[in-house]
């Protein structure tokens, strides 16, 4: 099937507290749908963070209120695909808000995005693979990045979140993704040195236009709906 490019938009965010590029993002939804605005795609860091996806449960959240407080974390209830997961700094997050109709339906685009998270890993020199019946990417037995999404009027919402340098502390007040003491790791762990998380993100970005058939054009975030211009 011969794909047609779609303009996408692409916007680098810094570090932004996720109940605000949750309204983004469907902002941003109902612009495109109308056809507005192009495709766009959101690329950032978290607060700390735990969400629930529609099949998970706050059971899958080993911590009590008060070494939540401690901790700083919130907790959201979310509409994305899976159970629990953590968000926090060190960690890329991409939201791509894209018409994917045209690649053959969710499935079809989940598979895509964990093809682009293997093929940035490749990058830096790290063997990543897919689990037959799990969703996400792994290194050996290690899982490096989830993927949750929701499909809305033909257009993505929500999408990866890829571990580079978090604390991985914080996987461990949880169950994630629903599997009980699966091994969570990240490009820092592996390669034993920090890495240079916006180095990721453009690396991540190119590998996502190409899959998907996007035309990427760095944006300017003053030009996002609802978009406060103090978290950037």
């Amino acid at each position: 099937m011969k794909i047609i490019p779609q303009l996408c938009n692409v916007y680098h965010l810094g570090q932004l507290e996720y109940g605000k590029a949750w309204d983004l993002q469907k902002a941003l939804l109902e612009q495109i749908s109308l056809g507005e605005r192009p495709s766009s795609l959101l690329l950032l860091e978290h607060e700390h963070v735990y969400t629930i996806g529609r099949t998970g449960s706050i059971a899958e959240i080993n911590a009590s209120e008060k070494r939540l407080l401690d901790l700083g974390i919130s907790i959201y209830e979310t509409d994305r695909g899976g159970q629990v997961t953590y968000h926090g700094p060190g960690q890329l997050i991409a939201y791509p808000i894209i018409d994917i109709r045209y690649l053959g339906g969710p499935l079809k685009y989940v598979r895509a995005l964990e093809q682009i998270i293997i093929k940035t890993l490749s990058d830096h020199n790290i063997n990543a693979l897919t689990k037959d019946g799990y969703t996400g990417v792994w290194v050996s037995d290690e899982k490096i990045a989830a993927i949750g999404v929701k499909i809305s009027r033909g257009i993505s919402l929500h999408g990866i979140s890829l571990n580079i340098n978090p604390d991985l502390d914080y996987f461990k007040h949880i169950i994630p993704c629903g599997l009980v003491e699966a091994p969570i790791t990240s490009m820092e762990n592996i390669l034993k040195r920090p890495i240079n998380i916006e180095t990721i993100a453009y690396s991540l970005q190119y590998y996502l236009g190409s899959e998907l058939g996007l035309t990427l054009v760095d944006s300017d975030p003053a030009g996002l709906p609802t978009f406060d211009s103090t978290h950037y």
